[in-house]
């Protein structure tokens, strides 16, 4: 069966790394508006309405306005904003997150991707939090770098364009991001984490690190007990590995850039009782696009890794 897929803002980063994924698939059939009939409200809301699947790779405002467009009930949609993130309605489109969460995917009508940050903080923290080996109201915080491609064709240009542009760049300093309610909402916890994000002199990839004090947690896990939370958690997922640490002195922001999968590492010192818990993914791919074809997939009732690079 070929399904009809619209995605709205298909010129973009995010949707031509979609579009790049299904380029050889024949599950789908893919609409495309030319030229100006991109802006013209009317042949926009045909498109929406007329379609099985629609992926909205707009700003959050345009977002909302895109889905208020659609009056057919039969259509589904995947939103690569961050405007449905935790809005009533909405089912979360981390596959791995929890248990269950595949499921409710696939009977859903409305899907909100997950941010990127917050698909490597999540993939760290939320086993912890469901086994009782991290509280959910303990202070943490989230260290992380992205590829500058994270912050669409403004920065891009910017990086790009100009040879004096820094290589590596702390923002959100107010300790105010739109990733903050989604991050707290999903990882269960009682607090907003900390969060320190920085972009990198490179187009790809994403590096997240959560450091955590293990000899003041009341359980005092281990490292191995840690390791063994990710392992159970994501048993059968074959976009999120959990790889050892023995021998590794560095991870580079780009150890998976190119892939739409995630890997989590958790280094630490026995001495001292301390842990650096570090993942990595492509800030396109399982923080993006990747996991956007990942959610069609699964609504369609496809294999989830379908076209996807692992």
């Amino acid at each position: 069966m070929m399904h009809k897929l619209f995605i709205d803002g298909g010129a973009g980063t995010t949707g031509l790394e979609i579009r790049e994924r299904l380029a050889e698939r024949d599950e789908f059939h893919i609409v495309t508006l030319e030229g100006d009939a991109r802006k013209d409200a009317t042949a926009r809301a045909a498109a929406l309405n007329n379609a099985d699947f629609v992926i909205l790779c707009l700003p959050d405002d345009a977002a909302r306005e895109a889905v208020a467009l659609i009056e057919n009930p039969h259509v589904r949609v995947i939103d690569a904003s961050s405007a449905h993130r935790v809005a009533d309605g909405w089912t979360y489109g981390f596959a791995e997150l929890e248990p269950a969460q595949a499921a409710t995917i696939a009977g859903a009508t409305r899907v909100s991707n997950p941010g990127c940050y917050p698909t490597g903080f999540l993939a760290l923290v939320r086993p912890l939090v469901r086994t009782g080996l991290l509280p959910h109201d303990w202070p943490v915080s989230i260290n992380a770098v992205s590829g500058y491609s994270g912050g669409g064709k403004t920065m891009v240009a910017e990086f790009d364009g100009a040879d004096g542009v820094t290589a590596h760049r702390a923002y959100g300093l107010s300790l105010e991001h739109k990733h903050l309610p989604e991050m707290q909402r999903h990882a269960r916890i009682a607090h907003p984490p900390i969060f320190q994000p920085a972009v990198a002199r490179t187009y790809r990839g994403m590096l997240i690190e959560v450091p955590l004090p293990l000899h003041a947690l009341p359980r005092k896990p281990s490292l191995a007990a840690i390791e063994a939370a990710w392992r159970d958690a994501y048993r059968d997922q074959p976009l999120v590995r959990v790889m050892s640490t023995e021998g590794v002195g560095s991870v580079e922001i780009e150890a998976d850039a190119g892939t739409d999968r995630m890997t989590l590492r958790a280094f630490g010192n026995a001495d001292t009782g301390q842990a650096r818990l570090i993942a990595t993914l492509d800030n396109l791919g399982k923080g993006a696009a990747g996991a956007a074809v990942q959610n069609l997939n699964i609504m369609a009732g496809l294999d989830a890794v379908a076209g996807l690079r692992i």
